[in-house]
């Protein structure tokens, strides 16, 4: 006679794929080891950072309009290049030299000037570490953005949360050690969060999709647990389907495709009691939803974002990625190959009130100390005009930010030419600013590694260098 609480085979596979089970299924599929993959793992070295937020602004913002003035624009506006222009992407519609819109001023202790389009992330100015010397390889969306995810731009490697992960493993059993809010499926899709030819553990989740209202993701989450059946219960129906798993992995000789189903299954099951508090925001009080800008039309979406970037670092979530992605209302993004008055000024406003939030609210918990924010585009915008007010793709020379543990408060980094084109100053290519972010994590990016198809790989491939003058 059949046990009560049994049901068949079918229905248990079914019971327990769907709801928040098929989100650590599809998104968190853990490797074949004999031990737990994601178990935590000591650095190579003292750490500086335990955690990772990464700002993603997709489309590319002008460094010439935010964070790297240059006079030199204001004094030859509407002059011709004098020099010969790099490969850009836009060959046939690029014009003359173009001065900044915006202002620029000096703000705190410091002195950095920033533009009037972050007067809000302006007013942190001494907690920021500006590289004004990024360099990167594509002038495309596409090649440039799996760069800037993966340290590559023609291959599929390993996202740099997923290298990250595999080097540092988890401090929260119960959550993904890597999430992504948000993600765009444009420009790279799921590779930019993928775990390449990493084991299937290292995966990022991916949480909500870009152009999804956020009231949409949380409200689902909120609502994870199984209806209708006590957590013993559930337990019970998980140990039967994994006594049936393993028997499979035993007969397939440890697939690590059956073993990483297996582990996921088991994270789904812890999930269903963290998740929904963890993503629940309605006992933040009306002063935090206010200072995230929860409350206004324009800023509410990306402020949830970073809102919930401070509940996951608060909940040990090791790498977090929030993404301001193309969508509704932000059709292009930073991507301002026309109009750049109209767009940057929108998805300035789009960004600014929560991300100036996020810093103040990483101090106000205690976090900033171990937490590393980073900011940053595929590429920069060039210093001619393109379409009349627009600027064309820039990887030659263009602006990220750093903040948090083990960066140099109020500082620059490295400089571009007097017309904003070319790194020409401490110039940080992508992999040496992927070096030096593993660097404060504790990790050596050249012992890093991981073997596959006969060599050993690492996310900097066979280059980068830590900046050793941004670290504090």
């Amino acid at each position: 006679m059949p046990h009560p609480l049994l049901p068949s085979r079918r229905f248990l596979l079914r019971r327990s794929a769907c709801g928040f089970g098929m989100l650590g299924l599809s998104s968190l599929l853990r490797a074949a080891e004999a031990s737990d993959p994601l178990a935590p793992k000591k650095p190579h070295f003292p750490a500086k950072a335990k955690r990772v937020i990464f700002l993603f602004m997709h489309g590319g913002p002008s460094h010439l309009d935010t964070f790297d003035p240059k006079p030199r624009l204001i004094k030859d506006h509407g002059k011709p290049l004098p020099f010969k222009r790099p490969l850009t992407f836009a060959e046939g519609s690029t014009g003359n030299l173009l001065k900044s819109p915006w202002e620029f001023k000096k703000y705190g202790q410091s002195g950095i000037e920033i533009s009037e389009l972050f007067p809000n992330v302006a007013k942190h100015a001494d907690d920021l570490c500006i590289i004004r010397s990024m360099v990167g390889d594509s002038v495309a969306h596409g090649g440039a953005t799996l760069q800037l995810h993966t340290g590559s731009n023609t291959f599929t490697r390993p996202s740099m949360g997923s290298w990250v992960i595999y080097g540092l493993g988890t401090e929260n059993q119960n959550l993904p050690a890597y999430i992504t809010l948000k993600p765009g499926l444009s420009h790279g899709g799921a590779k930019k969060w993928s775990s390449g030819f990493l084991p299937a553990a290292y995966q990022g989740t991916a949480v909500g999709l870009g152009g999804m209202p956020f009231e949409k993701i949380s409200e689902p989450i909120e609502h994870l647990q199984n209806q209708g059946l006590t957590p013993e219960q559930q337990r019970y129906e998980l140990d039967m389907i994994q006594k049936m798993n393993r028997s499979s992995t035993a007969r397939w000789q440890n697939d690590p495709e059956l073993e990483a189903r297996i582990q996921s299954f088991e994270l789904a099951f812890r999930m269903q009691t963290v998740a929904p508090e963890a993503f629940d925001i309605s006992k933040e009080s009306a002063a935090t939803r206010k200072l995230y800008g929860l409350d206004s039309p324009e800023t509410s979406d990306f402020g949830w974002q970073c809102l919930m970037a401070r509940r996951l670092a608060e909940r040990n979530v090791r790498f977090i990625q929030i993404n301001h992605d193309y969508g509704p209302g932000n059709e292009v993004g930073w991507d301002a190959h026309n109009e750049l008055i109209r767009l940057h000024t929108r998805t300035a406003l789009q960004v600014d009130q929560p991300i100036a939030a996020l810093l103040t609210d990483l101090k106000a918990h205690g976090l900033m100390e171990d937490t590393l924010v980073v900011w940053g585009g595929e590429f920069g915008r060039t210093p001619i005009a393109e379409a009349g007010d627009g600027r064309d793709h820039n990887p030659y020379g263009y602006t990220m930010w750093m903040a948090g543990a083990g960066v140099k408060k109020g500082f620059i980094y490295g400089a571009t030419d007097e017309f904003g084109y070319y790194a020409v100053e401490d110039r940080m290519h992508i992999h040496d600013m992927h070096a030096t972010m593993l660097h404060l994590l504790g990790l050596n990016h050249e012992q890093l590694t991981f073997n596959y198809g006969g060599r050993p790989f690492r996310l900097t491939d066979v280059a980068g260098n830590v900046a050793t003058k941004m670290l504090a």
